[in-house]
């Protein structure tokens, strides 16, 4: 009896440290990122800011004057009837 308890033991400790060097294994893959490595059609998708170019930053600039200008001319309009 006392030989087939050593004998589970042993096999369960083996597997443990098996089991344990695969989690560590797993565990540096995930925190090099390398396992969540997206597929070519998903890193077609950008994440993050997207980046402007030249014209529509231009665009941009020219709506945002615009808008501008208009709250300012409202708030002289407002200021002018108090």
């Amino acid at each position: 009896m006392a030989m087939h308890l050593y004998r589970a033991l042993k096999e369960l400790y083996a597997q443990k440290q098996k089991l344990e060097h695969v989690i560590a294994s797993l565990e540096e893959l995930r925190l090099s990122g390398s396992a969540d490595a997206p597929t070519p059609a998903a890193s077609a998708k950008r994440r993050g800011r997207k980046t402007m170019g030249l014209d529509e930053r231009q665009e941009v600039s020219k709506r945002m004057k615009r808008y501008w200008a208009t709250r300012r001319k409202r708030r002289a309009e407002t200021a002018k009837r108090r």
